[in-house]
């Protein structure tokens, strides 16, 4: 038996690679090397400069939906609480939900 590879061991593998062909790629990403990157600075510049003094017309109200209730059993404290760690939302901090609260940096 020893380290020698029998030949009807290496049949099959030689038919599983010659089963395996090759495949067209799905997803075609473009080649952006070739265009600049902008200068982020120049470009908020750019922007405050064509932003008009005057205030655009707000969009019409909608109208209040009151919400249904979902079909189902709530979450209770219990039913979270035996969830595995993995699974768990961990606890935000003062300054996570002081820079969602702000809608991002300052």
């Amino acid at each position: 038996m020893g380290s020698k590879v029998s030949s009807k061991m290496a049949a099959p593998a030689a038919r599983v690679i010659q089963a395996i062909r090759p495949h067209a790629p799905l997803i075609k990403f473009p080649n952006r090397q070739e265009f600049p990157r902008p200068n982020v600075v120049e470009v908020l510049k750019t922007l405050v400069v064509n932003t008009s003094p005057h205030k655009a017309p707000a969009p019409p109200p909608r109208p209040h939906v009151p919400l249904t209730p979902i079909s189902g059993t709530a979450d209770s404290l219990a039913s979270i609480q035996l969830l595995p760690a993995r699974y768990r939302r961990r606890p935000m901090t003062v300054e996570e939900m002081d820079y969602i609260q702000r809608g991002g940096p300052e």
